[in-house]
């Protein structure tokens, strides 16, 4: 703690609009410093947790958000992966049994897409294709929730992704993947500095945490002075 308190007494950082919290040695000074007395510093330290505790609570929904989208980023670039590899072979689409679900290119392919959104947009793959006429891939796609329909796609050249607002863009193969591949690294960034903001939120938290007890210990301590004080005065 001394480490702690030598550093964060010395200036209050700030971190992507988190202010810092300074972390109190002597609760005299600082009492005279802030102008406040007791009761109201300890007020304004109890709102100052609570607005960490509420920027703490919506940093863990965008990090829970992250974590559910990069996995679907990556299932989008690895059936744009296969699209890509069988591109202009006249080959079908032979995937591995948890994507399509059958080891036998002869069955056709079923592909229920799950909607998702990241950075912002939202993206649900739902149309693939093969250069084959002799196995024409059928995919499902999501209609509205929970209702879905086939489609018989002859031409393997481009995926469909949305975008949001109800905004859907064509995409060649190359295309589609440098776009996945995009979202999936700023997704990837995105969490990194997610993490470094809640590691931060919670120094402040514990700062300020220990702060209000050393406040309120100091009162304690202070008033406890005076009675002995007073009872000094009577019996003497």
């Amino acid at each position: 703690m001394a480490s702690l308190s030598s550093t964060a007494a010395e200036t209050t950082t700030e971190r992507r609009g988190i202010p810092g919290a300074q972390f109190v040695e002597d609760v005299e000074r600082y009492l005279t410093q802030s102008g406040l007395d007791v009761n109201s510093s300890l007020s304004f330290l109890q709102e100052r947790l609570q607005q960490y505790k509420l920027v703490e609570m919506k940093l863990l929904a965008q990090q829970r958000d992250l974590q559910a989208k990069i996995p679907d980023i990556e299932k989008c670039l690895d059936v744009v992966a296969i699209l890509l590899a069988k591109k202009g072979t006249g080959e079908s689409i032979h995937q591995p049994e948890e994507l399509c679900g059958t080891s036998d290119p002869g069955l056709l392919m079923k592909f229920k897409p799950r909607p998702w959104k990241a950075l912002g947009q939202e993206y649900s793959y739902f149309e693939t294709a093969i250069n084959s006429d002799a196995y024409p891939l059928i995919a499902d796609f999501e209609v509205s929730e929970g209702i879905y329909s086939q489609a018989r796609i002859e031409d393997a050249g481009s995926v469909c992704l949305w975008l949001g607002a109800n905004v859907m863009l064509e995409y060649s193969c190359e295309e589609g993947t440098a776009l996945l591949q995009k979202n999936l690294d700023n997704a990837k960034a995105s969490l990194e500095v997610l993490v470094a903001d809640l590691q931060f939120l919670r120094d402040q938290v514990t700062i300020t945490q220990v702060t209000i007890a050393r406040v309120y210990n100091w009162d304690v301590h202070q008033k406890r002075r005076m009675r002995e004080a007073v009872t000094a005065e009577k019996d003497s």
